[in-house]
């Protein structure tokens, strides 16, 4: 927790230095590396709470990444990383899991950053996370991180409406659900503890993680076999405290706010019941 926070103390002094679409900005070769380790059972506990994952079982899809978040901040944060950290928008994220992982795997993270992309709001970066265990590539994600400025270009086209999925269930977020989320995560991002700290960066009060509002959909999901891969879309930010729909027709989700508007899309495919037993994918 330490070097995280030192993470985010060297974004904040680093980003004013930092000119998003720069021309000819380049990303650092850099990549960071946890050795292998054992799952904390305190810090995961929190996190299945939160995230409403049961107490027991696999890990969750979603938590190795959870477990690479420090050394994303500390490669975000680096003199050579050639985006201001300081307002990144997580717009995507992708995950495959080759196989079923448990909280006894002792799991070796590395993370880089794969390439920079033109989008119609200022330029995305692709961050990708793996996860081995014993030399195997077990599991892996893609996330977009979008710095926002001025374009010439139109870059991205802009997301097509999707059709309204079947409502499932609906939230009632509390306003401390991002500080709650932060202690369980790490990731203490000002936009999703205080209303005054989070408009500080335009948003009229705190706002939802957007892995929480993931880990949350698949936590709501049956649990009779885990999650293969995920692709989620961030569309609009979940404002605390608030009301959300949860949306779903089994592979596609959908996490829908006041008026019908769409904070999340996503979809899922899962392993086979037989292969989730024997821990092939």
């Amino acid at each position: 927790m330490p070097s995280l926070l030192l993470s985010l103390a060297r974004g904040a002094v680093t980003s004013p230095f930092k000119r998003a679409g720069r021309p000819g900005a380049t990303l650092p070769a850099d990549r960071h590396h946890r050795p292998a380790a054992p799952v904390a059972p305190g810090p995961l506990a929190a996190y299945r709470s939160i995230c409403a994952f049961p107490e027991n079982g696999p890990l969750p899809v979603t938590y190795p990444h959870v477990l690479g978040f420090p050394l994303a901040m500390r490669l975000m944060t680096g003199r050579r990383f050639p985006l201001p950290v300081t307002g990144l928008v997580h717009t995507w994220i992708e995950i495959t899991a080759h196989r079923v992982l448990h909280p006894t795997d002792l799991l070796e993270l590395t993370v880089y950053a794969e390439r920079l992309t033109p989008h119609r709001r200022g330029t995305e970066v692709t961050v990708a996370t793996e996860a081995r265990l014993a030399d195997e590539l077990v599991w892996e994600s893609r996330s977009g991180y979008l710095s926002r400025h001025a374009t010439r270009t139109e870059g991205t086209s802009a997301p097509a409406p999707e059709p309204a999925l079947p409502a499932v269930t609906e939230w009632r977020l509390p306003a401390d659900l991002g500080r709650r989320y932060g202690a369980a995560s790490g990731d203490r991002n000002p936009i999703h503890l205080y209303p005054l700290t989070a408009r500080l960066f335009g948003f009229p009060r705190a706002i939802a993680h957007g892995m929480w509002t993931v880990a949350r959909c698949l936590a709501e999901a049956p649990q009779s076999h885990p999650v293969h891969s995920v692709r989620a879309d961030f569309r609009a930010p979940v404002l605390l405290p608030g009301t959300v729909t949860y949306a779903s027709d089994g592979a596609a989700f959908q996490l829908r706010g006041d008026g019908g508007r769409v904070h999340l899309t996503g979809t899922t495919a899962r392993t086979a019941p037989e292969a989730a037993r024997d821990g092939r994918s």
